[in-house]
Formats: structure tokens, sequence, C-alpha cells
């Protein structure tokens, strides 16, 4: 489907997204004493989708209640509607996607939940030179808000992308707090971090470098918040906090995000798809958070768009 000059290319962005799935469940699985899970998948013949990855999945652990990192590379003969809303002369072209997707759900409700995401997309017919494109990011999502955390987590962001121009990290920073947004709640998602999409700046070399700058930064950035929360006491009143407010995840990955929808739309493996999503979750009428309460400084000071560093 794809040129001879893509291939080559789409084989490194492969080769540096199958090390990354690797090199992050390692330090996970380290960090919380427990095995990933490893499911290799690929699509049968005949189906619309065609193409392989691998879902890696640590499940009641201790430290991590779930926590799935899945690498996918896939091919389709039409790019669905998600992924061309700012493309439309692209809508219906043979397309090939690959990526790193996880979300790390953590037992303890002082440790935030996180998404990283780094991916390709190269699109072009039969005997014309592909079009390529970059995305991805990372955001965080506390519980309870350590101003520690967020300082740390957007500084590691900032660092990635600062090499590839002084405009990127406001520009991210921006989009993120743009995209992980509950428009039906007029909420932020958490403290947010980086996202960028569509990215094809200075053309293959530079998009794929950044997309590496910021996978490679991911462990820097989640890791050590991990470490330093990861012992605090807590007691029901907080597990029951944070049950309800992953309740706000689901709510954006199913109605919001651009990645299920795709996935779902374009033919994708449901349960990799899904990995995303809470093992335990809960839904309140009434908001869990009272006046002068850490529940509600979580709401006044870090659902908010800030600047962190």
């Amino acid at each position: 489907m794809m040129s001879h000059s893509s291939s080559g290319q789409t084989g490194t962005v492969r080769a540096y997204l199958q090390s990354l799935q690797l090199r992050i469940t390692a330090a996970v699985a380290q960090a919380d004493g427990g095995q990933f899970v490893v499911d290799a998948w690929e699509k049968a013949p005949g189906e619309v989708l065609q193409g392989n990855g691998v879902t890696r999945i640590l499940e009641g652990g201790e430290v991590f209640e779930r926590a799935g990192c899945g690498f996918s590379h896939v091919q389709g003969p039409a790019l669905p509607a998600s992924a061309t809303q700012h493309r439309m002369e692209l809508a219906g072209t043979p397309f090939e996607a690959l990526g790193v997707s996880l979300v790390f759900h953590p037992r303890n409700p002082h440790v935030p939940t996180v998404h990283m995401n780094v991916r390709m997309l190269s699109v072009g017919r039969a005997g014309q030179e592909p079009v390529c494109w970059f995305g991805g990011g990372m955001d965080l999502t506390p519980y309870y808000g350590r101003e520690e955390d967020a300082r740390h987590f957007h500084g590691v962001c900032r660092d990635a992308v600062q090499p590839f121009g002084e405009d990127k990290y406001a520009r991210f920073k921006q989009w993120c707090d743009e995209y992980f947004f509950l428009k039906h709640r007029n909420e932020q998602r958490g403290i947010g971090g980086i996202f960028f999409d569509d990215f094809s700046e200075g053309g293959f070399a530079n998009g794929f470098a950044l997309m590496q700058s910021v996978g490679d930064a991911f462990l820097a950035a989640y890791m050590p918040i991990v470490s330093r929360r990861k012992d605090t006491s807590y007691g029901n009143r907080e597990r029951e906090f944070q049950l309800y407010r992953r309740g706000r995840y689901v709510e954006f990955n199913l109605v919001w995000d651009r990645g299920t929808h795709f996935g779902l739309q374009s033919g994708g493996r449901t349960e990799s798809i899904l990995l995303s999503m809470p093992p335990l979750v809960r839904w309140s009428y009434q908001a869990l958070a009272d006046v002068g309460s850490p529940e509600e400084a979580l709401y006044q000071q870090f659902l908010v768009r800030r600047d962190w560093v």
C-alpha cells in the first residue's frame, strides 16, 4: 500500500516504539513487583483493518491496580472520520498507523493516574509519496493535588520539547489543556502536560525526533512521583473520592477522546483500545468535596489552567 521509502521509515519508527514499550513496562514492573501479561495479537485475514501489536497489562499489583501499555501497527483502506477533521482532502485515503499508548491507574489515591501516547500516521495511495505526521504527549490526573508533583511533571515535559523550538512547550501545554477538557462538565480532566497532533514541521526526521523525545521523557516525568506518593497512608474517604474521580476519566475517554474514536471507527481491537479504563469506578449524584477539604482544593487549585513552570 505504501511506497518503498515509507516502509523503511515505518520500520525505524516501529523498532523505536517496541523498544519504548519494553523499557516502560520493565520499569513499572520493577516498581510494582508484579508482572505484565503479554498479549501479542494479529488481525485476522479478511478484516478491514490489517496489522498486529502487543498489549502488555498488569492488573491487581501492589502499586498499580491496572497498568496497560499497548503497541499497535495497523493498515487500513480509508482514514476514519476522526483522523481527517483537519485534513478533509485525505478522507478515504489508505493509511498506516503505529504507536504506543498507556494509561496507569495506581492503587493509592495519592498517586496520580497518568496517560502517555506517541504515534505516527502515514497516508498515501500506491505510487504516491506518503504524507507522514506525528502526534502524542502525556498528561497527569491527580486525585489529591501536589504543587511539587505538578511542577516536576510539567518541567520534564517542557525540557522534552524545548530543543524543537522555544514555542513548543507553551503551544503543546495549551493544546493539552484544551484537549483534555470535559466540555459537558466544563472541567479539566487533570493538570495537563503536553499534547500535539498532526505534527509534520521539519519533515519526517524532525517529527520522529520530537516523538522520541516525548516518549523517552515519560519515565522521568512520572516515576519519581510514584516513588514519592505510593506509601502515603489513606483511608476509605480517599479511596471513595479516587473512584468517583475515575468516573471523569471514563467519561472523557468514551465521549471525547479522538484516539478511542479512531480505534473503534477503524475496526481496531476493542480490548486494546479500552485498556485505559480503570478496574473500579463509581458515580455519585452529589460531588464528594466538602468546603475547605483537600478534595475541594483539587477543583479550585489543580483542575484549572495554570502555568506550572
